[in-house]
């Protein structure tokens, strides 16, 4: 006899994918199992995301409409005395075939959302006590976690930062050089701190001793983050936005965040061709969505009243360091998690275990400009977390990392599913494009003939990259059959759990 499939996780990591394995197959939801590997993730992953980091929730419960936690990063400085901050420290990150710019230190770090985030996201749809869901992360962050080759990779090309000040490079330079694959990363502070969170919730990360630590750590190296900061910090609720496309409700992240309204742009685009699009058609879309970021987009993305405002008009969809985690389970609850530290700032607060964001640092988030953001407002974020509903089930949960590339990585993968019937995961490991700056960047395997013939200027990577996101996508077929898929460009797994 086939034994019952109770659902289907993929994550960042095999070891965060295995924890929220363990979940679904104790008795917990999709939510629970996402929660348990965020946790895990945090020694999985610790570059990625942490506690220091913020992130998006999508949460489908059954019978009920889609929800979206925001518990992301904010602009901080609330009282603060900016004419002493600190300048932001550049640093240059190369993925071997395009490089980008990153700016780190105290001055880049906002107020961070996951400890209210993970909290919250237990409290409203999980079965399970957090103080149980943190266990097996204090065990991974206190024993320690030995490095993939992927997030070795990712502590090679942050290396500049991660030996930026000494409490970092004693994580990852503990001997003087950059640890690599194979070795292993302990975290035996962080380890107490996911204790605290297990036992007392989120108030010491933001009223209590650890908030209090974290303030004082940052402001006296040039950082705005005060604690009125953190004091204000709540996660919100938002409704998310909609698109249809072939014949399916897709449902992701809505404004402030900008990925979600431009991936719904697209596939509200797309969905008016008669057949799957091509390349040339994609980079088309990819295109004109780009050029939708207009400074009076950014600038209008905290207007409540902007969704109406910009899809009016356009056609578009009805209303209604970065890792990733998407769980489907047998019930019928969907959880696609994006959570993300910026590509880190360096800063490690002695005697806390955060790793605390660089969000006030990052380009893709501040285009008009570092600290033009007003204090309290949620950054702009291009992560995305996205569930696609057919006839009101989650048939596709998703989600990526990618800065700037979760927008074309998340689009991709869904055309891939519905337009060329691939399954989650064989759609995950299809080669990418992405249009930035006038360029399009292909991953091998794409055939850029027709690009090249129509004047287009091509980025061509010699490999797959991680450049290119890292999508996690799980799926329900129509007869109720559970498929993932873990991107291997940044070492994601996929579990279809039994029992």
């Amino acid at each position: 006899m086939a034994e019952l499939q109770l659902g289907v996780i993929a994550a960042g990591h095999p070891v965060t994918a295995r924890v929220g394995a363990d979940v679904l197959r104790d008795g917990g939801n999709a939510v629970d199992a996402a929660i348990g590997a965020m946790l895990a993730s945090f020694a999985c992953e610790p570059l990625l995301t942490g506690l220091g980091a913020g992130g998006y929730m999508l949460v489908v419960e059954p019978g009920a409409e889609p929800v979206l936690l925001d518990f992301f990063v904010e602009a901080s400085g609330r009282g603060a005395d900016h004419s002493a901050r600190a300048e932001l420290v550049p640093i240059s990150v190369s993925f071997g075939d395009a490089i980008q710019v990153f700016n780190i230190g105290a001055a880049s770090v906002g107020t961070y959302g996951l400890p209210a985030g993970l909290c919250a996201a237990a409290e409203r749809f999980g079965r399970m006590p957090l103080a149980r869901l943190v266990e097996p992360a204090i065990a991974l962050a206190r024993g320690g976690v030995a490095l993939n080759v992927q997030q070795a990779y990712v502590v090679k090309i942050l290396g500049d930062i991660v030996t930026a000040t000494p409490e970092c490079a004693a994580l990852f330079a503990p001997s003087g050089r950059l640890v690599g694959a194979g070795e292993t990363v302990r975290q035996p502070e962080l380890a107490d701190a996911l204790a605290r969170l297990g036992a007392e919730g989120a108030a010491p990360f933001y009223t209590g001793d650890i908030a209090a630590a974290i303030v004082d750590w940052v402001s006296t190296r040039g950082g705005i983050l005060t604690a009125a900061d953190l004091a204000a910090y709540a996660v919100i609720d938002r409704e998310p936005v909609r698109a249809v496309y072939r014949g399916r409700q897709v449902v992701t992240n809505p404004p402030p965040s900008a990925g979600g309204i431009l991936i719904a742009r697209a596939l509200s685009l797309l969905d008016a061709d008669a057949g799957p699009p091509d390349n040339e058609r994609i980079v088309e879309v990819m295109e004109v969505t780009q050029n939708e970021r207009t400074p009076e987009f950014l600038e209008g993305l905290d207007d409540p009243a902007f969704v109406e405002r910009f899809l009016r008009g356009r056609g578009g969809p009805s209303l209604g360091s970065t890792t990733h985690i998407a769980v489907l389970d047998r019930d019928g609850w969907a959880c696609s998690v994006t959570c993300s530290n910026g590509s880190c700032s360096g800063v490690v607060v002695p005697g806390t275990g955060v790793h605390l964001n660089n969000m006030l640092g990052e380009l893709d988030l501040n285009p008009l400009g570092f600290h033009r953001h007003p204090a309290g407002r949620r950054m702009p974020s291009m992560m995305a977390p996205t569930i696609v509903l057919r006839d009101e089930r989650p048939e596709l949960v998703l989600g990526s990392a990618g800065s700037s590339r979760i927008r074309s990585a998340i689009l991709q993968t869904v055309i891939r599913v519905l337009d060329n019937g691939l399954r989650a995961g064989d759609a995950v490991q299809a080669p990418r494009v992405h249009f930035e700056d006038g360029v399009v960047y292909a991953e091998p395997g794409i055939d850029t003939s027709a690009l090249e013939s129509s004047g287009r200027a091509i980025g061509r990577f010699r490999e797959r990259n991680l450049f290119f996101g890292g999508v996690q996508a799980v799926e329900r077929d129509a007869a109720g059959g559970f498929w993932g898929g873990g991107d291997p460009r940044r070492g994601g797994a996929s579990i279809v759990v039994t029992g």
